[in-house]
């Protein structure tokens, strides 16, 4: 398999003599991606191409060698490649990251994003965590995970990465892992809106679990429209499974209807339901004007 003479910097076939330069020292540089395959491996075929397509994509971030197990089998086992394709990432002179067996185009670009980050954000803070947010984003929690960790090895005081941690965490129903992760934040940030956000939203989802179901609370309230425990706990079940909007008119509603019940419960949790939508939420904006008029009236 011939390579483009553009990439040869990029992009190399290695052999067992050559792996300490083309990857191990070389790994000290940029993350050197190993591409364990072999000529009649069918789904090599595929990978290999859209790995040197990624890497090539990555503009000098990352590099490649490739290894035909069939003549490098001391380095394979040393490796302990039991299929192919294998593949692993080195910085620094060890392995990383890695992975086993065909993979779409945007997990091999989640995987490049994530072991940049992973080797000090070579591709740039911003960018990584752009990129963690896009893999929260598709449902990738772990890898996103993964990467807001990665960034907070190389600046430990990062909030955006760390709320980046505790929503991954959230999103994987690992609320421990995420309040144990909120112990971190640097003396004199916990009322830092990106925090505030991350933290509301936990609480919001522990309200929830003893809120019960949002079914049982609307025929609660169809039996009794001034039963405001009810409305109080259906907005809590609205906002854990994402209607948020749903839920801000809820509460609107039982403050409306009784803006001091329960130490003015509605307002709390409003004010609870803002924090975790964050500060440029335009839910939370919209919101806040609607109670704002409710209160002046």
């Amino acid at each position: 398999m011939d390579l483009p003479v553009e990439n040869t910097d990029l992009i190399k076939d290695t052999t067992e003599e050559t792996f300490m330069q083309d990857v191990v020292e070389a790994s000290n540089e940029v993350p050197v991606i190993v591409d364990f395959w072999a000529p009649w491996c069918g789904p090599c075929k595929s990978l290999g191409p859209a790995l040197e397509a990624a890497v090539t994509k990555a503009g000098g971030k990352v590099k490649m060698v490739k290894i035909d197990v069939d003549k490098n089998q001391q380095i394979a086992s040393q490796m302990q490649v039991k299929s192919i394709p294998s593949v692993f990432a080195f910085y620094e002179g060890k392995p990383i990251d890695g992975f086993q067996g065909s993979q779409s185009p945007a997990q091999i670009d989640q995987f490049i994003e994530r072991i940049i980050a992973q080797s000090g954000g070579n591709a740039g803070l911003e960018e990584a965590l752009e990129a963690a947010e896009q893999m929260l984003t598709a449902g990738e929690a772990r890898d996103a995970a993964q990467t807001f960790a990665a960034i907070l090895g190389e600046e430990a005081e990062n909030l955006t990465a760390l709320a980046g941690l505790v929503r991954s965490h959230i999103a994987l129903d690992e609320l421990e892992q995420a309040k144990t992760f909120l112990e971190a934040v640097p003396e004199g940030k916990n009322d830092d809106p990106i925090i505030t956000s991350v933290r509301a939203q936990i609480e919001l989802l522990e309200a929830a679990a003893d809120a019960g179901e949002a079914d049982q609370h609307r025929q609660a309230l169809d039996a009794d429209p001034d039963n405001h425990q009810a409305r109080l706990d259906l907005s809590i079940a609205l906002a854990a499974s994402g209607e948020e909007e749903a839920a801000v008119d809820e509460l609107l509603e039982l403050f409306r209807r009784d803006r001091e019940w329960n130490d003015a419960a509605a307002k709390t949790q409003l004010f609870k339901l803002f924090d975790s939508l964050g500060p440029t939420s335009k839910l939370a904006h919209s919101g806040r004007r609607r109670l704002s008029s409710m209160i002046f009236l």
